[in-house]
């Protein structure tokens, strides 16, 4: 049974700083990181292949860092300048097999999910 691990979450200033991390029990092509709020739909932030595409949400762009170890099938997610409206339970989710590009940011590509980690960023 594949596993992600998350962690990294907690809470912080606005201006603050975290950075989520995600370690599957497997090699994996894509992996992303997604966010929901307490009555909204779930929102994807970011996401990795492995040979290297990153992509990001525009509400992140310049401010999160997404990276990835291949070899510990890790993926990690710097976050900086961070605003109240960052404030979410991250998700990371993976899928192991390739998928066209222009489908790895919805949430029904990716197979597996992490048990969630909360950011918290107050003003």
């Amino acid at each position: 049974q594949v596993q992600l691990v998350e962690s990294g979450g907690g809470s912080v200033q606005t201006g603050g700083s975290l950075r989520l991390s995600c370690v599957a029990s497997v090699d994996c092509y894509s992996m992303a990181w997604f966010r929901q709020v307490p009555g909204k739909d779930r929102e994807w932030v970011a996401l990795m292949t492995k040979p290297g595409g990153v992509t990001y949400a525009d509400s992140v762009k310049g401010r999160f860092t997404a990276s990835r170890a291949n070899a510990a099938h890790a993926f990690y997610l710097q976050m900086n300048n961070l605003q109240p409206d960052d404030t979410a339970l991250y998700y990371c989710a993976a899928r192991p097999t390739f998928c066209a590009w222009g489908t790895l940011r919805e949430d029904n590509a990716y197979h597996y999910w992490g048990q969630g980690t909360h950011v918290t960023v107050s003003s």
